[in-house]
């Protein structure tokens, strides 16, 4: 057991890695901006986590950690900032060169979006002392309009995927957070979230999830359009 956060991290990422140099998807070619994405998405993400620990908002399980720590923070915590969006945000190009209409129209998306960010301020106008909450709905909100005001075109199609996307999230997720095994390998402090969960993952996991792939898929999109533009 003291390499389950290790195995989530590698089994997530082994199929995808695997699959980037199928002829048909060959997302091998966007590696650099991939990562380029990843490090700034880690750029934001790291601090927050290692603040969060630090603050008892969250933490880790050693029963299921190898013992490696960098800043506090387990290895496999840093690998799952690496595995984790690297297999999502592969689901999303996948799917979008494999079926290219498989999108929502513009009209569907803007609904979406408009509940999705009314949905935010309003939690966030009641239950704004809660600090994992408060955090992590105020960047959803920000990247967010980013997207909206400068990725218009695309972002119709990934939220559409990411709803694909929130199949293997709600597995992986499920069993950090308790789900099948004994005790979680992440532990939250209710105090500092709403206190509702989806099974055993916190709501709010589901708008962190979302903030940190939409800030990896916007840094690769704007470097991909770069290539384009310069090709």
């Amino acid at each position: 057991m003291k390499t389950l956060y290790l195995w989530l991290n590698l089994g997530s990422f082994i199929v995808p890695f695997l699959f980037s140099f199928h002829p048909k998807i060959q997302f091998y070619k966007k590696w650099k901006s991939l990562f380029v994405g990843i490090l700034a998405m880690m750029a934001i993400f790291i601090p927050w986590d290692i603040l969060f620990t630090h603050r008892g908002f969250w933490g880790f399980n050693p029963e299921y950690l190898t013992g490696w720590y960098l800043f506090n923070l387990p290895v496999e915590e840093w690998l799952f900032f690496i595995c984790i969006p690297y297999a999502c945000i592969f689901t999303h190009y996948a799917v979008t060169t494999l079926a290219p209409r498989f999108s929502m129209r513009l009209k569907s998306f803007q609904i979406v979006y408009f509940i999705l960010v009314t949905s935010l301020i309003v939690t966030l106008w009641y239950q704004y002392d809660h600090w994992y909450t408060l955090v992590n709905f105020i960047y959803a909100l920000l990247i967010l309009g980013v997207g909206y005001n400068f990725f218009r075109t695309t972002l119709p199609a990934f939220f559409t995927t990411y709803i694909i996307i929130l199949i293997p999230f709600f597995l992986v997720n499920g069993v950090l957070t308790g789900s099948w095994i004994e005790a979680p390998v992440v532990w939250y402090n209710n105090e500092e979230n709403l206190g509702i969960r989806l099974g055993t993952i916190p709501i709010e996991d589901t708008i962190y999830n979302l903030g940190m792939l939409l800030t990896v898929f916007l840094v690769t999109e704007k470097l991909e359009q770069k290539k384009i533009t310069h090709d």
